[in-house]
């Protein structure tokens, strides 16, 4: 993995499984994160070879739930997010998935309750032995790029310390999002910031905050002097947004329900991105926004090209 000019999808819950990474790269992603994986979820699953659809999946023991799907078309960009609060359980799930991805990254910066009441995401950032202990177990263990995601911590000179103890472990990159723990969504990316951790590292680092439009890319990094850009909004809404000619949503959601189709994608992974997209553009009080809403299975959302908008198609008797 090379981070040097890379343009980079960001890990979301729900949305980053294969079909819309695959998408994001189809548009111009060079480098694109799964979906963050809880190390207990992941050494549950056994490793299948999918000669059907031509993927690698990671399946729960005693069940058919896919928690993880890849394929050869992106093994070399693709990146397995994971939130772990132990380094020898993180070995154990990364050890699992290690052949089949680019690179490890442990998440770092996720602030719901679910993660942080765990150990996880965001909680690791004031546990800076912790962080330590599971970056360099993993180093010692596999030939993988490892990586790591962080948020802003209380004050610039606080993140920037924090920052280089990541760095000094050993980490290839490191992925800043330019807002703190209690900062939600609406309160601007403080570019700033990430400016001062880009300035005291010698490793590449990885902006993250208010990217809307391919402009933005060139924006933050002349802004914050970092080598790379992750989107995730952005992304969610319009994947075309990797792309200097950016597509109309309308086709790109298209595009989305093709790729779930064709990759068998997770009928609940699907309507939430599809929602995101139209509450986004459009409003789910719709037509269309409620046929994706009632739908019970991806196959049963499906474009109706007379007026381009999603309906529900009834199976067959």
């Amino acid at each position: 993995m090379e981070y040097k000019n890379k343009h980079v999808l960001a890990p979301m819950v729900r949305v980053g499984t294969l079909p819309f990474r695959l998408l994001a790269a189809q548009y111009g992603a060079d480098i694109t994160y799964g979906e963050e994986i809880i190390d207990h979820k992941m050494i549950k699953c056994d490793r299948h070879i999918n000669e059907y659809l031509g993927t690698t999946d990671f399946v729960e023991r005693g069940t058919q739930n896919v928690v993880f799907r890849t394929c050869p078309e992106e093994r070399n960009r693709v990146v397995f997010q994971m939130g772990t609060s132990n380094a020898v359980r993180a070995l154990t799930a990364a050890q699992l998935v290690s052949k089949d991805v680019a690179a490890i990254d442990i998440n770092m910066g996720c602030p719901k309750s679910f993660s942080i009441s765990g150990g996880m995401g965001a909680a690791l950032l004031s546990k800076p032995e912790l962080i330590h202990d599971i970056i360099t177990t993993l180093k010692r263990n596999l030939d993988n790029t490892i990586t790591c995601k962080i948020r802003l911590l209380k004050s610039s000179e606080v993140t920037v310390e924090l920052a280089r103890r990541i760095e000094k472990a050993g980490v290839s990159a490191l992925a800043v999002h330019g807002r703190r723990v209690p900062d939600r969504p609406r309160d601007p990316a403080k570019w700033d910031e990430i400016a001062d951790v880009v300035a005291a590292l010698s490793i590449p680092v990885i902006a993250n905050g208010d990217v809307f439009e391919y402009e933005d890319f060139e924006r933050i990094k002349g802004a914050t002097g970092a080598t790379c850009v992750m989107v995730a909004r952005g992304a969610l809404w319009n994947a075309s947004i990797f792309s200097p000619s950016k597509s109309s949503w309308e086709d790109v959601k298209r595009e989305y329900v093709r790729q779930c189709i064709l990759w068998d994608n997770d009928v609940k992974s699907t309507k939430h991105t599809l929602k995101e997209m139209i509450a986004h553009y459009s409003s789910l009080e719709l037509p269309e926004g409620k046929a994706v809403i009632k739908s019970a299975n991806t196959e049963n959302v499906a474009l109706d090209e007379s007026d381009q908008q999603l309906r529900i198609h009834s199976p067959p008797l």
